[in-house]
């Protein structure tokens, strides 16, 4: 009796949120395109209230925006945007990865390793570019997991789904992979070393080259 639980079923809102989520990362949805709760609850055979519940989620989080004509629409990304937020993520990941070096135990460094390592077999072995997206993610995720600061923490989660879209376009390019997991070499090669500073100073380096390359993969 003691192993026996309850498996808590999916509100149908969540479900929803994810969906929708998962068709904008993967281009169902294009940036500006309309998203119209009546057509998605017909399509899904539910009542509008779970949509609606999904769509306020997916606002929240930057993913899609209503006009002021109340339409939902698919995030558009620009340029501003995207200089606000690597602006922000310089400054606190470089904060973080400066931090961390110092006090990461060994084996907290041996598991970035392992995420190089897999990154560099999912490259070689040609995995989808989700699965290159969510490695490097996870490089980032472990160095600020590793500072410990839940503050800081919460602070980059607010960027989280915009930054991932950003990773996707991010990709875009000739050896594009290759070139990002060289950097992330880099970046790694300070936090072994225990040079904090320089680690922060070549995470600021990374980010500003990922911004510079968006800037050139954004539509005008």
């Amino acid at each position: 009796m003691n192993d026996f639980s309850i498996q808590k079923p999916i509100p149908y809102y969540e479900q929803f949120y994810h969906s929708i989520k998962k068709m904008i990362f993967e281009g169902t949805f294009k940036p500006g395109e309309r998203i119209v709760e009546n057509q998605l609850a017909k399509e899904f055979g539910v009542s509008k209230s779970p949509i609606r519940e999904a769509i306020r989620m997916l606002e929240n989080e930057g993913l899609v925006v209503t006009d002021e004509k109340s339409r939902v629409k698919v995030y558009e990304p620009t340029i501003q945007d995207v200089e606000e937020i690597y602006f922000c993520r310089m400054a606190l990941e470089s904060f973080a990865v400066e931090r961390m070096t110092s006090m990461a135990t060994e084996e907290e460094i041996q598991s970035i390793r392992q995420v190089l390592q897999e990154t560099a077999e999912a490259i070689e072995n040609e995995r989808s570019a989700e699965v290159v997206v969510t490695l490097n993610e996870r490089f980032h995720h472990l160095i600020i997991a590793y500072t410990q600061n839940k503050r800081l923490q919460k602070q980059l989660d607010g960027l989280k789904s915009l930054t991932h879209f950003f990773r996707i376009l991010n990709l875009e390019g000739e050896n594009r992979a290759e070139v990002i997991l060289e950097q992330h070499h880099k970046i790694f090669g300070y936090i072994q070393n225990r040079e904090g500073k320089k680690a922060a100073e070549e995470m600021i380096s990374h980010l500003k080259l990922d911004l510079n390359h968006l800037k050139e993969v954004l539509p005008e």
